[in-house]
């Protein structure tokens, strides 16, 4: 257990292979009560939204969920999150080290309009994840919903084993699965219950260790490490998510001379040749020039446990296939670039 975002929060249960291996075969099940949840009600809400964020809110249909950045005046990121459109609200998911920043903002300095109500349901709600490609198999019998039905990135309200739940069909583990927000008065019983039905598909607790590797597999940002305040969307690989033909939006103007000078610095994956792991904050040279830093790294066990990592570095080091070398402690460690993610589950 380790303190995280205000929360005491478990890192291992079983170990960190072993959680990470039901994920990618079987399913784990995460404790994500951590995350911020903001409730938004009010017809203005996805206009003005859509003023903060990168990608496209008001296009949302019901029922569906949208991953996007909020940016500052330079393009920054302050938070990434997810954005549901539920049938009577809006639910805006956020992280934990972000939640009182992101809070803050949206009830102040972003300009909330009149009309838009909004309402920090974190403490009286959690957040349980199923993640893995036996998810269905384990959540269909406790609920009347009709799981298959629910596309990649989409939302219903229902019930899961007597519990009031808004089930999503997203998650952060590169692999097919649900992320149940319940009340926090629910979350022990469908916790217990989720664990009693488990063992029939090889279900696993699993904790923030096995989460950081399966999405650093995955290729998916961690806030703090692929983006942060002086790291842009562009910067970060997430191009597909910044939408610059919409309106006006916080930060727009600089992500648009960002976009059009080229040659900024930019998030990249590597795997070392060798067995030496990197880690954040080591340098990245190419020949004896300084070409960047290490933002995330690890051992992949999806992939034999080669060490993989993603690094901050200069924009004529990013091509795959391009050899560097990574200084740790001292010496440097032969690597390569290569394009992410890192893991795809096959469909």
């Amino acid at each position: 257990m380790s303190p995280f975002g205000g929360f005491l929060m478990p890192i291992q249960y079983s170990g960190i292979i072993d959680e990470h291996r039901a994920v990618r075969t079987a399913v784990g099940m995460f404790d994500l009560s951590h995350m911020g949840q903001f409730v938004m009600t009010g017809d203005g809400v996805p206009e003005w939204l859509d003023t903060l964020t990168v990608n496209e809110v008001a296009t949302m249909r019901p029922g569906q969920a949208r991953y996007n950045v909020f940016t500052n005046e330079a393009g920054g990121a302050l938070d990434d999150t997810i954005i549901y459109r539920l049938p009577s609200h809006w639910l805006v998911v956020v992280n934990a080290s972000n939640s009182a920043k992101m809070w803050a903002w949206l009830g102040g300095g972003a300009g909330k309009p009149s009309g838009v109500s909004i309402d920090d349901r974190t403490p009286r709600s959690a957040l349980i994840a199923l993640q893995g490609p036996r998810s269905i198999e384990l959540l269909q019998p406790l609920t009347s919903v009709d799981l298959k039905s629910i596309k990649y990135y989409h939302a219903v309200e229902g019930v899961v084993d007597g519990v009031k739940a808004e089930i999503a069909r997203t998650g952060y583990t590169g692999e097919d699965g649900f992320e149940l927000f319940i009340a926090a008065s629910d979350a022990e019983r469908l916790w217990d219950k989720l664990s009693v039905e488990g063992p029939r598909v090889g279900l696993r607790p699993a904790g923030l260790g096995a989460r950081d590797v399966l999405r650093l597999e995955a290729g998916m940002p961690l806030y703090g490490h692929e983006l942060d305040e002086t790291i842009t969307p562009l910067q970060a690989g997430l191009d597909w998510a910044v939408k610059l033909d919409k309106p006006g939006f916080v930060g727009k103007q600089a992500l648009l001379d960002q976009r059009s000078r080229g040659g900024y610095d930019r998030i990249a994956g590597l795997i070392m040749d060798g067995r030496a792991p990197a880690r954040a904050g080591y340098r990245v040279f190419v020949g004896d020039l300084a070409a960047g830093e290490i933002r995330s790294g690890s051992p992949a066990p999806a992939l034999g446990g080669k060490n993989i990592a993603t690094a901050l570095v200069s924009s004529g080091v990013a091509a795959p296939g391009t050899q560097i070398e990574v200084e740790i402690r001292g010496q440097r460690h032969a690597a390569h670039v290569v394009a992410l993610p890192f893991y795809k589950r096959s469909r």
